[in-house]
């Protein structure tokens, strides 16, 4: 302790900058273009980026024990929540939000980003202060390019890959202190929360450091290859350890995840080049969706003592060649697919490309700084030759490079890139100098690193301004006082389960911040098959179930799902749904036709064929045959801004005017005692994408804007007692420059309430009700006779069904939903769930950590052994 105080005391005014800047220069890139606490725009850079503040407010609910860390009913019906953390929200920052309320989760998420950077900074610092011999304010420079390399700041709105940067320089610190004196211990902790932290990144930092280790190795075999014994060790019982984390959602993810990419092509699509010549400039954004470059910038100055390492005469050549192959095998993977996709896990990143190209901004500053211990006055040439060589590559991109292709480079950034190679050129001179000036060098030259840094940092900030934006704060926060309010009036005589819906909020995850229990989500972790089937039910949920949608559905699967309440702006005209509270602009509806978490039915409901749809579901529940849809048609009477094109069974929509909405008004005659809609599905898909839709009836609004291909057909036209002509106006804006839009024939369909309400009560009748707590789902049945038991908890196979006590077995309904068969009599029926693997990973937890901390015990009692014995001989 003595030890640390004293290095504290010699070393804190460095240590402070290496924290502090990065969060300073952050702040003035953010507050640059708006954003600070209480500003107008929110950090949250688009609706997308709003979930990561959902999941931590949710994680809030569980540091109060609101919530199981094992299972959450809040998304899409319910989900493996311990896998979903294990991505999101497994940072060692994430419990800090407990100091904050969930409606202050905007500004939550704005300082935990700007902590982590900072903690970056502070991580390098002591990397390269135990690391390096050079001066302690560059050192400091160096800390401050590496919080802010261009990968960090660009991807910044994907918060949790942020920790990763912390963890990278301990990692690799702990494999020199391992490697040179023995100690394990700070690459055990660093690799075992890095592990525990974020699975997706931690596997490219695993695969990097090992090579790093091996190469290190292989550079002094004879000192270093027991050493690499001890390093497998050390990495393997961290890995182990972890398990706890990563065994449990491997396990969820090989069943309910996407499958792995096949490998189509030798050479990476869309790169070029100069693509990592361009991205090592000072303030070049391009993108972070599709067909970007690598963001590879980390300040010019590592870049030209990285050049120096490899020029230099005092570096072995051995040495140039071990870590010179690592950096083209990261070169390599930028443009031969197989590498990029392994990088990734054998699965393309959907948007933030290259995501392992960090690892190449670390080695070119870890170079640097070897490559600055070894300067001096007698190789000042080799740098000026460096510097010029940079300089000349520069000139060379300029002239020979694809000016389509690298349109983002601007004038200012190359000016301001070759000027800046000039300013440290001159700056390093005069440091080699004999004048009486030069101990101010140091402090000059960071100043100019912290401007770069900085100037770098406001570039990429607009950049994903302008890429995805950042939202007014209202978004977020104008309706959360009302939606809380009537959130606390839901279910207040309820004991039972149910579920509910928050429209007009900020994201598809609004369920997760409000502790409801919600249909809609946005996650890169979820439940496909439940999705899937869900998606047959009519919430639109394609492609790879990155989302599913409750919007534009019907009242059979409201009833379906046990929809009890729709929380709204506005009026709801839908049969069976009641007002029962208002706050603000906001209003509460409780459906007394939804169905209970579980329902009785027969074996049948299992067969091959059986219940595709939701039709074919809610009559196979009631009981009852038939038909419950009628169709209708939708007349074209009015267009505004838009040509229409009908055929047999499309209409094409043409614009009149770029950029304005295109307008259609359909007249659509509602028969008595029918609930209608208007169904619009997109004839091409592609062409669709990015579409919005807005219907007007009668003049007013009548729901929130959609989008066309991401929620469902159905757009609800109200309930009419009598028969109703209604003019539909429907408004199709922001598709992806599509100029026209293909629609299948637009058909009016009728919902016939009087049968709707007939079978709903049937099903209701059979319906069991549960009562959830944490991971558990418990219910009461009292039967004649065998019966199966439907539920619509998402099937998950770490769920296990108790009846009476004893386990029963647990079916899967579509691969979709639980359910059990129960024998005749009054039994006690209960659901517990437990990821899949986390038993053996709990006990690995364990049994890794103890190992680890008797193989360090066991080596230091042999060093101490050893130097016992080196005493006595020495003695003698």
């Amino acid at each position: 302790m003595k030890r640390l105080q004293t290095f504290i005391k010699q070393h804190y005014p460095a240590m402070i900058l290496s924290f502090s800047i990065p969060v300073l220069l952050m702040i003035i890139a953010y507050y640059s273009i708006d954003i600070y606490p209480g500003s107008e725009r929110s950090i949250l850079a688009t609706d997308s980026f709003a979930q990561y503040s959902n999941f931590h407010a949710s994680f809030k609910n569980v540091l109060q024990g609101k919530q199981s860390i094992f299972y959450t009913w809040s998304g899409s019906l319910g989900l493996n929540y311990w896998s979903l953390m294990a991505y999101y929200l497994n940072g060692v920052f994430t419990p800090l939000v407990a100091l904050f309320d969930n409606a202050a989760m905007p500004d939550t998420i704005y300082y935990l980003t700007l902590l982590k950077f900072g903690a970056s900074g502070l991580s390098f610092w002591f990397f390269a202060q135990h690391t390096f011999k050079i001066n302690r304010w560059l050192t400091v420079g160096l800390s401050v390019s590496y919080a802010l390399m261009s990968y960090a700041v660009s991807y910044s709105p994907v918060i949790m890959w942020l920790d990763t940067f912390l963890y990278l320089p301990l990692i690799v610190w702990g494999i020199h202190r391992l490697m040179d004196q023995k100690k394990p211990t700070l690459l055990f902790v660093s690799y075992l929360l890095l592990f525990l932290s974020n699975f997706y990144m931690a596997f490219m930092v695993g695969v990097f450091t090992f090579l790093y280790a091996f190469i290190r190795t292989t550079l002094d075999w004879k000192r270093y290859k027991g050493r690499f014994v001890s390093y497998l060790i050390t990495s393997f019982l961290a890995g182990g350890a972890s398990m706890i984390t990563i065994l449990p959602t491997i396990m969820d993810l090989s069943y309910n995840g996407e499958s792995l990419n096949e490998i189509t092509s030798l050479l990476t699509p869309d790169t070029g080049v100069w693509d990592l010549i361009a991205k090592s400039m000072v303030g070049v954004y391009d993108t972070s969706k599709y067909e970007s470059m690598p963001f590879v910038y980390i300040g010019l100055v590592p870049v030209i003592f990285c050049m120096f390492y490899f020029l230099s005469g005092k570096i072995p050549l051995k040495n140039k060649l071990g870590y010179g192959s690592l950096m083209l095998l990261v070169i390599a993977s930028v443009y031969i697919y197989p590498l990029n996709l392994f990088w990734h896990g054998m699965h393309a990143p959907n948007m933030f490309l290259f995501r392992f190209s960090f690892l190449l901004s670390f080695l070119v500053i870890l170079l640097a700084g070897y490559g600055l211990e070894q300067f001096s006055k007698e190789e000042s040439n080799r740098l000026v030759n460096g510097i010029l060589g940079i300089g000349a590559v520069f000139l060379a991109f300029l002239y020979f490079s694809n000016k389509k292709r690298y349109d983002v480079i601007t004038t200012e950034s190359l000016v301001l890139t070759i000027g800046l190679l000039l300013a440290y050129l001159l700056i390093w001179l005069f440091w080699i100098s004999d004048s009486k000036w030069k101990k101010w060098v140091p402090v000059l030259l960071l100043i100019l690193m912290f401007g770069e840094a900085g100037i770098n940092a406001k570039a990429m900030i607009s950049g994903v301004l302008h890429d995805w934006g950042y939202p007014p704060r209202s978004y977020y926060t104008e309706s959360y006082d009302d939606i809380e309010t009537l959130v606390g009036t839901m279910g207040q005589e309820e004991t039972a389960f149910f579920r509910s819906d928050i429209a007009g909020t900020d994201s598809l995850n609004s369920s997760f911040n409000f502790g409801t229990h919600g249909v809609s989500m946005f996650s890169s972790i979820r439940n496909r098959h439940s999705s899937q089937y869900l998606n047959a039910l009519g919430f639109r949920s394609l492609g790879t179930n990155l989302t599913i949608e409750y919007k534009n559905n019907t009242l059979l699967a409201d009833t379906l799902i046990g929809m009890k309440y729709n929380l709204t702006k506005g009026e709801v005209n839908k049969f069976g749904y009641k007002k029962v509270a208002e706050s603000g602009e906001y209003s509460l509806y409780e459906n007394q036709y939804a169905m209970p978490l579980g329902v009785l039915t027969d074996e049948a409901i299992y067969g091959k064929d059986a219940v595709a749809n939701q039709t074919e579901l809610f009559n196979h529940l009631s009981g009852m045959d038939g038909e419950l849809f009628a169709f209708g048609e939708a007349a074209l009477i009015r267009t505004e801004n838009a040509i229409v094109t009908e055929e047999e069974k499309t209409i094409t929509i043409s614009e009149k005017e770029p950029n304005l909405t295109k307008r259609v008004t359909w007249m659509v005659t509602v028969p008595a005692k029918m609930q209608a809609y208007l169904s619009l599905v997109p004839a091409n898909w592609s062409e669709a994408n990015g579409v919005t839709v807005k219907l007007t009836i009668n003049g007013e609004a009548a729901a929130e804007t959609s989008k066309l291909v991401n929620t469902g057909q159905y757009y609800d036209l109200g309930y009419y007692e009598e028969t109703t002509t209604v003019e539909v106006e429907v408004g199709f804006s922001d598709g992806d420059a599509s100029q026209s839009l293909s629609l299948y024939r637009p058909d009016a369909v009728y919902l016939d309430t009087e049968r709707f309400a007939e079978a709903a009560e049937k099903i209701q009748e059979q319906g069991v009700a549960f009562q959830t707590e944490g991971r558990r789902a418990k219910a009461s049945v009292e039967l004649e006779e065998e019966q199966v038991l439907l539920t619509t908890i998402p099937y998950d196979r770490g769920w296990k069904v108790l009846i009476d006590g004893e386990e029963a077995e647990v079916t899967t309904f579509k691969d979709a939903f639980l359910s059990v068969k129960i024998p005749a009599g009054a039994h006690e029926i209960e659901f517990v769930f437990l990821p899949q693997g986390f038993a053996v990973g709990a006990v690995l937890f364990v049994s890794c950590i103890l190992c680890f901390s008797v193989y360090v015990w066991w080596g230091r009692r042999k060093q101490l052994m050893q130097e016992e014995k080196e005493k006595s001989e020495e003695s003698i």
